[in-house]
């Protein structure tokens, strides 16, 4: 599910949704990717669907070239989190981007810290950035945040989901 196979024509549709969103369920990281790109093309463009529970360690995208180090996401189904981060980890702003809308994408620039919480179960976003993938250098992660699969980053998921959730402080950047 990680790679598509070549073809003239990817159907984008619930039945490729509902398959991914079975796998991510599956996963002990709650999350997978369904790429519409091959590992050199120069535009990555995949659907990472994200199920309640997946911690993203805050990271930011920088690349050799000015302004390659954008990332774009579009939610096709459910609802994701979205929290900037300044170095020192502090929540700076957080946006909830829905399928149902009104905010359904967000185009964050190089060099932005940030996070994402999944905020329904089968959350699918469609993704865009610079390529090709290069595992070394594609996340500049934040230092001081646990690393996933420990108790620690289960607690801070928890913690930023109840940023989105009722009763948080609205007056909360």
């Amino acid at each position: 599910m990680d790679s598509a196979s070549p073809s003239p024509l990817q159907r984008i549709d619930q039945d490729l949704f509902a398959a991914v969103a079975a796998a991510a369920a599956d996963s002990p990281r709650r999350r997978r990717n369904h790429n519409f790109h091959a590992p050199t093309d120069r535009v990555q463009r995949f659907l990472n669907v994200l199920q309640p529970g997946t911690y993203v360690r805050p990271h930011r995208h920088r690349r050799a070239e000015p302004g390659e180090g954008f990332e774009c996401f579009l939610v096709l189904q459910g609802a994701v989190g979205l929290l900037l981060l300044d170095a020192n980890g502090r929540v700076l702003q957080r946006e909830r981007i829905s399928a149902e809308g009104p905010l359904r994408g967000i185009e964050l620039a190089e060099g932005v810290i940030h996070t994402l919480v999944a905020l329904s179960p089968d959350a699918v976003m469609m993704e865009i950035k610079q390529g090709p993938y290069d595992p070394a250098a594609d996340k500049d992660f934040l230092v001081g945040f646990p690393l996933e699969g420990s108790e620690a980053a289960a607690e801070q998921e928890a913690a930023w989901r109840a940023l989105f959730g009722p009763g948080a402080d609205p007056h909360l950047p």
